[in-house]
C-alpha cells in the first residue's frame, strides 16, 4: 500500500469503516448501561475506540485507523441491595457508570461523520464521471 498513493475513496472508506467501530462501541455502551455485576471488577465499564491517523506523503491525504478499543469513563457505582440475586455477602452490587446522555450525543456525530463521508464518496464518483463525460 505504501507504494501506490491512497485514493479519495479510500480515505473516505477507511474513515467510514473507523466510525463504523465508534458506532458499535458507542451501542455496546448503551445496551451495558444499568447493568449489574457481583464486584467493580467484574462490572461493565464503557469502552471506546482509540484512533490513529496516517498521513499519505504521496498525496498529502489523511487517514484514520482504529488501533484499539479501551475502556474509559467512570469507576461502576457500588449499590447496597441486599435484594438482588446478584448482591455480594455484602449485600452490594456494582452498578455501570455509563453516561447514556453522552453516549446518544456521540452516536449522532457518529452517524453525522459517517454520512460526511458516504457525501465524498458520492461527490468524487460524480466528479470522476463529470470528468469522463466531458472526454466524448
Amino acid at each position: 500500500m505504501a507504494d501506490q498513493p491512497l485514493t479519495i475513496f479510500q480515505v473516505a472508506g477507511r474513515a467510514m469503516s473507523a466510525q463504523l467501530v465508534r458506532m458499535n462501541t458507542t451501542a455496546s455502551n448503551l445496551a451495558n448501561a444499568g447493568s449489574v455485576a457481583t464486584s467493580a471488577d467484574t462490572a461493565y465499564r464503557t469502552i471506546k475506540p482509540v484512533f490513529r491517523t496516517q498521513f499519505d506523503k504521496a498525496t498529502g491525504l489523511a487517514t484514520v485507523n482504529v488501533e484499539s478499543i479501551v475502556q474509559a469513563g467512570e469507576t461502576p457505582n457500588k449499590r447496597y441491595d441486599p435484594s438482588h440475586p446478584l448482591a455480594d455477602k455484602d449485600g452490594n452490587v456494582w452498578e455501570s457508570a455509563v453516561d447514556e446522555t453522552r453516549e446518544l450525543v456521540d452516536m449522532m456525530e457518529t452517524a453525522r461523520s459517517y454520512q460526511n463521508n458516504v457525501e465524498v464518496m458520492q461527490t468524487a464518483k460524480s466528479l470522476i464521471l463529470d470528468t469522463l463525460k466531458m472526454g466524448r
